[in-house]
């Protein structure tokens, strides 16, 4: 089981702390961009475990991937296929939220390619109402304070 901790600094920034089974640790701090990027790991979060995702992000970090190592540029190598297509469906919606719409199931298909083409409006609907459901509690969390996850 692999602990997630996305902490609100006082000073603004985030900071993401993954705890493996094992007990190794690794983290990365967010000074710019904190708000989206805590939003966007909390989309990670729902993706991959709505869908069931071994390999996406969370995944590889529980399988012993560094952080840094999840750009596809580190010492790992280029990233899994299923971790690219868990990328491609956060980024979708990530610019669903962005966009402050909320997209058809055409327009995921439409704008996400072959791995948006494989998810049903159900899918969707589950990602959103988790998210959703994440995107509250990270609201309510004070400065100073850790959401905790596990998968």
């Amino acid at each position: 089981m692999l602990l997630i901790q996305i902490t609100k600094r006082p000073d603004g920034a985030g900071l993401l702390r993954c705890t493996r089974p094992d007990g190794s640790v690794t983290w990365q701090k967010q000074n710019r961009h904190a708000a989206h990027f805590a939003l966007h790991d909390l989309t990670h979060y729902a993706v991959e475990t709505t869908l069931s995702a071994r390999r996406g992000f969370f995944g590889l970090v529980a399988e012993g991937w560094e952080i840094e190592d999840t750009t596809g540029k580190g010492t790992r190598g280029p990233l899994p296929p299923e971790a690219l297509e868990i990328e491609q469906i956060v980024g979708l919606f990530d610019t669903e939220r962005a966009s402050g719409t909320i997209w058809a199931l055409v327009e995921f298909h439409e704008f996400g390619g072959e791995a948006a083409r494989r998810l049903t409006a159900e899918q969707i609907a589950a990602i959103r109402t988790k998210r959703s459901e994440l995107f509250h509690r990270w609201a309510e969390v004070p400065a100073g304070d850790a959401l905790d996850l596990t998968i």
